[in-house]
């Protein structure tokens, strides 16, 4: 009998033995997994860009008339006030005198001289003819007091003194003219550094002047030379009114609305700035991306809600997160534990040690967030990204707490 007992527990055992084997060899070991819980929390979806700073009126100042531009003294960077001389043009250097441009002005010269001894004889036979008209004129109003010379007469000298007296003053008008163009050819003859800068024009120069007070942004002309009417000499704005223009994608441009909120980060300093949008220009403009791929892209022009800090300047890069949607509290869980079912966003949750397939419908998303809109509740536990091997009631154990 107890031979019989003892038999029927070894039996036992071993089956009990073998089965085990047999469960430790084909079961399902729980997969290690990634988990992050579903938190309610903020939310905001932005539109992230580089963006430019720029002085929102930069003051182009130019050459208003062609002459010899002055050293600038003053450097980019400089403050400077309004009306304050950034330099002065003075009148140029007579050209150089070729060989025949100088016979012809030699010829001119003496043609002038000619001309004022010519005028000269006319202005002397004027004045005898005015002085004997003169004389005439007295014999004949003398004889008139006695009736001898008729009113007719009298009359018709009275007119040729007239006549002589215009014919004189046309010969002086005439050799003044002839020493004026005596002058003129002279002049032409001037060589340049002959003829000092003062002498040219009676004044020193025309002064360039700043129209603001700001700093001096670019010299595009340092050195003494000549300058041409127009040509820019320097840029002028004002470093506390500053904007920035951010390039976005024209499918991200219409979701930005005037007065939005921008935050301003990596300029160079710590602290975010706070901007706000001001304006979204109404046409785009073709841009070749990094990768080679053609954009069709739309200025965006942010406004600093406050002043701009001392260091951030004229052309600085910086980046421009557009607010285009903010939620104070919203249910989101990573974008990583996302993936689709049958055309459906859905999940894997962690329920007693399992996993289960989860349909959730999501709102916004961000490049790691995605907001649920149903499917899961506070504090539920999804798995990050999850594999092909993943079924639904596959066991799985958090790798956090396995290590």
């Amino acid at each position: 009998m107890a031979s019989v007992l003892a038999r029927s527990l070894a039996g036992l055992v071993v089956a009990a033995v073998i089965g085990g084997a047999i469960y430790v060899t084909f079961r399902q070991n729980p997969t290690l997994v990634d988990l992050a819980p579903a938190i309610t929390a903020p939310m905001q979806v932005s539109v992230q860009e580089d963006g430019i700073t720029r002085i929102r009126n930069v003051y182009a100042i130019s050459s208003p008339i062609a002459g010899h531009l002055d050293r600038i003294e003053h450097a980019v960077g400089d403050a400077i006030g309004a009306g304050e001389r950034i330099s002065s043009i003075h009148p140029l250097d007579p050209p150089f005198i070729d060989t025949r441009t100088r016979t012809e002005l030699m010829a001119a010269i003496d043609a002038a001289r000619s001309g004022i001894a010519v005028a000269e004889v006319e202005l002397t036979r004027a004045e005898t003819s005015r002085d004997l008209a003169r004389a005439s004129l007295e014999r004949a109003s003398k004889l008139a007091e006695t009736n001898i010379v008729s009113e007719s007469t009298l009359e018709r000298l009275v007119g040729e003194v007239d006549l002589a007296e215009a014919q004189v003053k046309s010969a002086r008008a005439m050799i003044a003219l002839r020493r004026a163009e005596l002058a003129s050819a002279q002049a032409r003859m001037a060589q340049p550094g002959q003829t000092p800068i003062a002498a040219a024009n009676g004044e020193c120069c025309v002064d360039i002047t700043s129209p603001i007070d700001g700093i001096i942004l670019s010299l595009n002309a340092k050195s003494e030379q000549p300058a041409t009417i127009g040509q820019l000499i320097a840029e002028v704005g004002d470093p506390t009114d500053l904007e920035i223009i951010v390039d976005v994608l024209s499918a991200d441009a219409v979701k930005v609305r005037p007065g939005s909120k921008v935050l301003i980060s990596d300029w160079g300093g710590s602290e975010t700035l706070q901007a706000k949008v001001e304006r979204i220009e109404p046409s785009g403009f073709t841009k070749i991306s990094a990768l080679g791929i053609t954009e069709q892209r739309v200025n965006v022009i942010v406004a600093l809600t406050d002043p701009p800090p001392a260091d951030l300047g004229h052309g600085f890069r910086v980046i421009a997160d557009l607010i285009i949607w903010s939620s104070d509290a919203s249910l989101q869980i990573p974008v990583s534990a996302l993936y689709r079912d049958e055309g459906n966003w859905a999940v894997f949750r962690l329920e007693d040690g399992q996993a289960r397939v989860t349909a959730v419908e999501i709102g916004h998303m961000t490049d790691r967030r995605a907001e649920i809109l149903s499917g899961l509740s506070d504090k539920d536990r999804v798995i990050l990204y999850p594999g092909d091997t993943l079924t639904e009631g596959s066991p799985i154990i958090d790798r956090a707490a396995a290590n």
